[in-house]
């Protein structure tokens, strides 16, 4: 287990900086287009294409972390997170299939288009039609259960500034030595934030192959959060040939002060967090996935 001590996270922080994506549908020209916007609840398939800025349907992508694209789709109450990978065709036409429940739901893109110099998420909505059911958002504990499966979320989220992030996988309160590679990396963890789904996509530290990287039962990521608030996490990772999804309520923590620094009286709760801890998350939903497979 390799020691995560006095890593510099400098680096990272260009990882593309600390704003949020998927909050536009279109960006540096790039449009996501959806065939439906309004869709049956169930496993229905989803069509949708990337347009360019000179308006014609792109078909050349550069694979990022092993795909062309990157799908998540999410309910607006932070409910049934997927994160899969849809198949394209020769005109550029993308296809995949989503369990949905009725609601309002978001769907982001991430993609690197050939051409254009780094990685873009867009997002769009869509509607499920049916009898609504929001679910509140999961209570912050720290600890997500996906059937045999633990994962404790280890580290503190902070606004405009760098972090790492451990999560420690256990199966029937053993520790998994053995994960299997994801995405060319131990685990793929994607942040959204609570009230608008801003998505950050955050970077894993090492991965497979790299002759330092333990297959777990530890999974460490650098991650920035744009503001102070409240976030949902979504960690994938393979073991036994199954993808797994672990679900987190994150609230960002606030700095500590130097001992003997006197805190300014009202600066250090500004942002109602109060809790000095970014260890809270939820079970959730995690149950929800254990069964769910990824593509």
């Amino acid at each position: 287990m390799r020691n995560h001590s006095g890593h510099d996270h400098s680096a990272h922080a260009a990882h593309g900086g600390a704003q949020p994506g998927g909050l536009s549908v279109s960006e540096h020209g790039y449009t996501l287009e959806l065939d439906s916007a309004v869709l049956t609840a169930g496993v229905q398939p989803v069509t949708f294409r990337v347009i360019g800025p000179d308006g014609r349907t792109v078909t050349a992508f550069t694979p990022e972390h092993e795909k062309e694209l990157h799908f998540i789709a999410v309910r607006r109450d932070t409910a049934g997170f997927q994160h899969v990978h849809p198949v394209r065709d020769e005109t550029g036409t993308w296809s995949v299939e989503l369990a949905l429940e009725p609601g309002d739901w978001r769907f982001f893109a991430d993609i690197h288009p050939v051409g254009h110099d780094g990685t873009l998420t867009l997002g769009i909505d869509a509607a499920v039609a049916g009898a609504y059911d929001p679910r509140p958002l999961p209570e912050a504990t720290g600890t997500a259960r996906i059937g045999e499966y633990t994962v404790v979320l280890d580290g503190e989220l902070l606004p405009d500034r760098a972090s790492e992030l451990i999560l420690t996988v256990s199966r029937n309160g053993e520790p998994v030595t053995d994960l299997q590679p994801y995405l060319a990396a131990y685990g793929h963890l994607v942040a959204l934030r609570v009230g608008d789904l801003g998505y950050l996509h955050v970077h894993p530290e090492g991965g497979p192959g790299d002759g330092t990287t333990a297959p777990g039962p530890e999974i460490a990521f650098v991650a920035t959060a744009p503001t102070a608030g409240t976030y949902r996490l979504y960690l994938d990772f393979q073991h036994d040939e199954v993808v797994r999804t672990a679900e987190f309520t994150v609230r960002t923590a606030t700095a500590t002060p130097h001992p003997e620094a006197a805190p300014p009286a009202a600066h250090e709760h500004g942002h109602g967090q109060g809790q000095g801890h970014g260890h809270g998350h939820a079970q959730g939903h995690g149950s929800h996935h254990a069964a769910h497979a990824h593509h």
